[in-house]
């Protein structure tokens, strides 16, 4: 995370039309690739696969995660554009090459669903995308909102204070102070969700709703986003970038999902007025 200078968008803000500190996160955004291409359908028992075809070669970097699927042959592809289905999905795994701060080796695989209003045109966009990159300028502008899907941080187990916040008891208690006073009623007669305990704390998958993308850099290197030093556990941003109004889940290096909002209610802004970006140290040097 750094902070940036921007005029205020929000017209109902107090200081609106006027310049602001924020706090922005800055999250690198290599295009993933897409290798399958799967149609589902749905019946009582859920979504399954009716049909799917493969990309040719996939990268090295996929092997570490699966075997490599054969590319499917002139009759699947056939198959494919004519089988009934529901919905539309596209196997897509990310490029751990282009990623300095990132030790892992490893691709991870994942699917993105397919939208649009004719099924036709959702069939025939992920037949077109095998084998190609899929940027991050293909879901979003600036100015417009996404929803962040990451795994916050994890606490491991932790007490009834620390997890929940209770109070402490009196310092004339005979047992514990860093402990609730009652695990509930007589009736009913079990402990209820309720009740603050002791347990897992951290390292929960979590949604950030409406998150404003202030900018997109594609490439880094003419434009320094890198504060002097790097930044703290991650080092240098050197592949295409996006700049986000707030903060997210999660340590530096851990994989987040990006998709269009759910929740949006306000609209996109036809431009973000971004005067400045520190890079100064992180580190105090």
């Amino acid at each position: 995370m750094t902070h940036a200078f921007m005029v205020d968008y929000r017209k109902r803000s107090t200081t609106a039309g006027q310049e602001v500190s924020v706090p922005v996160t800055i999250v690198e955004v290599p295009p993933l690739k897409a290798v399958a291409a799967r149609l589902y359908r749905r019946d009582p028992y859920g979504a399954r696969v009716v049909s799917e075809v493969w990309a040719e070669a996939p990268d090295a970097a996929l092997a570490r995660r699966i075997t490599p699927h054969p590319p499917s042959s002139a009759d699947a592809r056939t198959s494919f554009s004519s089988t009934v289905a529901d919905e539309v999905r596209l196997v897509v795994h990310t490029q751990p090459t282009q990623l300095t701060g990132v030790p892992s080796k490893t691709a991870e695989l994942f699917e993105i669903r397919v939208s649009g209003e004719k099924f036709e045109d959702r069939r025939g966009f992920a037949l077109a995308r095998l084998g190609q990159e899929l940027g991050f300028e293909q879901l979003a502008k600036e100015g417009e909102f996404i929803d962040v899907i990451g795994v916050t941080k994890g606490k491991g187990f932790q007490g009834h204070t620390k997890r929940w916040g209770v109070k402490l008891q009196p310092r004339k208690n005979s047992k514990h102070r860093r402990m609730i006073g009652t695990l509930g009623p007589h009736n009913p007669s079990f402990v209820t969700y309720r009740i603050p305990q002791a347990g897992q704390m951290g390292y929960h998958r979590r949604t950030i709703y409406n998150l404003r993308v202030l900018k997109f850099v594609r490439d880094p290197r003419a434009d320094p986003i890198t504060p002097s030093g790097g930044f703290p556990h991650y080092g240098d941003v050197r592949s295409p970038c996006v700049l986000l109004h707030g903060s997210l889940p999660g340590p530096s290096k851990r994989l987040l999902k990006l998709r269009l909002p759910m929740r949006s209610h306000v609209s996109a802004v036809e431009k973000v007025d971004l005067r400045y970006l520190s890079t100064r140290s992180k580190q105090g040097t």
